[in-house]
């Protein structure tokens, strides 16, 4: 699965077991060049992460409720409305806005 931010495409990875969601993206040393999305989360936290990232907070449909750019290790983050959690490589929230549609597509 893809997302298209400003034609670009960024590729997105679906975390849906415990082990695989608990490691996310913690010690991940590399630069970002693709998202990670967790379904059904309120909570988004960065503890243990070895870089920036950007975070999207989405509903069911999609729908961006909220954005956080450059957001650093060691922070959590809560929205009581949100659905999915896209966490995303530095930059791509400057292209997005409040209220828009995440365009996610299937390979």
């Amino acid at each position: 699965m893809y997302i298209m931010v400003k034609n670009k495409k960024i590729e997105i990875q679906e975390l849906n077991t415990f082990k695989e969601r608990f490691k996310s993206l913690k010690f991940y040393l590399e630069p970002l060049n693709f998202g990670i999305k967790i379904k059904n989360k309120k909570l988004a936290s960065t503890y243990f992460f070895c870089q920036r990232v950007d975070i999207c907070f989405t509903d069911k449909n999609n729908n961006i409720i909220a954005l956080y750019e450059n957001i650093k290790s060691e922070k959590r983050l809560l929205n009581i409305h949100a659905y999915n959690i896209y966490y995303l490589p530095l930059g791509t929230c400057k292209n997005l806005k409040d209220q828009d549609k995440l365009i996610v597509k299937e390979k």
